[in-house]
């Protein structure tokens, strides 16, 4: 018998008849001698729905009560499941966040778990049922209700994946695993069976949507085994965890692709010690979350910094750079929307001399220019236009041999089509 917790997301729930589907998976799980705890998110576009609401009676709501309303989203969804359980015959019961013990600090809107004390889950479990967990919530030490941000579901299920001791933490989407690239813009990309929690973080990262990078951290961290599967199939999906280096473990493990950022360049600024760390001070204070950097020095004193970061924090952005360009007399500030990163990932790249290099020509024999490069031990990110972001994770795909002889499916997307994909949901 093992102790599973199992997470679906939007569109696993987005109907009655879906709903009725993961009460089915849950039920065969129970009968099989599993204990089984379910994180769900909130119903299709209930979010986005929840927000136009918001947006409709004042244009700023008040953090505290945005948290409030976001939040019922998943409990509608936690309430359904648990009654399509029920109605099959079988004990369920539902918790909201702070009902399963989720404490947060009190950052409304991107709350982090601080604790869990999982009694009633426990308890709920030795009796017998099937426990349903609103995902994405918890409740302040001041007694507020907190939503978790962006991938917030998955983080909630492997902080409680870890907090009652599950043997595995189950993450239900609709792809039924990790592949080597999106098999929607690449279409001969490979499932991989297994991947380590180093380069799932990496992908997630660069913008692999399949799982949150939030959620990966806190495995590895706790090690909390991770298995992406479909809620629509069988397929046997990707575990994500520990693995051992191996001497024939592949170069590139998968490439990711984020056309959700954007680059600012400040102009004409000087050239002098603790510049770039007043640049960077006023963005981090404006809770802007800098990726990629380039510093270009001139002949006459002045630099050029560069940097990319989340479109989604666009206006704070703007604020801080208007603020510290006066400041420091920059002669221009120039921004680019139509930008895109490609990330390599794969720990084998660290004892494999050459992969920049490989990548690089690959780029350049498809007439893909670079904009900014950036690289660690185990991932490099190259920043391109964004209409050549599907060119760029092809070539590259196919310049690392992760081509699998199968084709899928679904038709290329276009690179406008590719950007609301990144876009979708939580």
């Amino acid at each position: 018998m093992s102790l599973v917790v199992a997470k679906f997301g939007g569109t696993s729930v987005a109907s009655p008849e879906r709903i009725q589907m993961v009460a089915k998976r849950l039920i065969e799980k129970k009968q099989a001698g599993d204990d089984v705890v379910a994180v769900v998110s909130a119903m299709g576009k209930t979010t986005d729905e929840l927000v136009g609401l918001a947006a409709a009676l004042n244009p700023h709501p008040a953090p505290r009560e945005m948290d409030m309303l976001l939040s019922t989203g998943e409990q509608v969804s936690m309430s359904l499941l648990a009654m399509a359980i029920q109605a099959r015959g079988y004990k369920a019961v539902s918790f909201t966040g702070w009902q399963a013990g989720i404490t947060t600090d009190d950052a409304f809107s991107r709350a982090k778990i601080e604790d869990i004390a999982a009694d009633r889950i426990r308890k709920a479990l030795k009796g017998g049922a099937i426990v349903v967990v609103a995902g994405f919530q918890g409740l302040s030490m001041e007694g507020d209700i907190t939503t978790l941000g962006r991938g917030g579901s998955d983080t909630t299920a492997v902080a409680l994946a870890h907090g009652i001791g599950a043997d595995v933490c189950e993450i239900y989407s609709d792809v039924d695993g990790i592949y080597s690239a999106d098999p929607r813009v690449a279409p001969r990309a490979r499932k991989l069976d297994v991947i380590s929690y180093d380069d799932m973080l990496e992908l997630s990262s660069g913008g692999a949507g399949v799982l949150q990078s939030r959620a990966v951290e806190f495995a590895r961290k706790y090690n909390v085994v991770i298995h992406s599967r479909s809620a629509f199939s069988d397929a046997e999906g990707t575990l994500i965890k520990e693995v051992a280096p191996s001497m024939e473990q592949a170069v590139i493990s998968g490439i990711a692709h984020d056309t959700s950022e954007m680059k600012i360049t400040v102009r004409g600024i000087p050239d002098e010690a603790g510049i770039a760390a007043k640049v960077f001070s006023t963005l981090a204070g404006n809770n802007v979350s800098v990726d990629l950097i380039i510093q270009n020095i001139s002949n006459d004193g002045k630099a050029n910094i560069s940097f990319t970061f989340p479109s989604s924090q666009k206006e704070d952005a703007l604020k801080a750079v208007d603020r510290i360009s006066d400041e420091l007399g920059a002669s221009e500030v120039l921004f680019d929307e139509n930008i895109a990163k490609v990330s390599l990932v794969g720990t084998g790249m660290k004892s494999s001399p050459g992969v920049a290099a490989r990548a690089f020509a690959a780029l350049a024999e498809n007439q893909i220019n670079i904009i900014m490069i950036s690289t660690s031990p185990i991932r490099i990110s190259v920043v391109v236009e964004a209409s050549q972001v599907g060119a760029a994770v092809r070539c590259l795909h196919t310049a690392f041999g992760l081509d699998s002889d199968s084709v899928f499916e679904e038709t290329q997307l276009s690179a406008e089509e590719i950007a609301a994909k990144m876009n979708k949901g939580r």
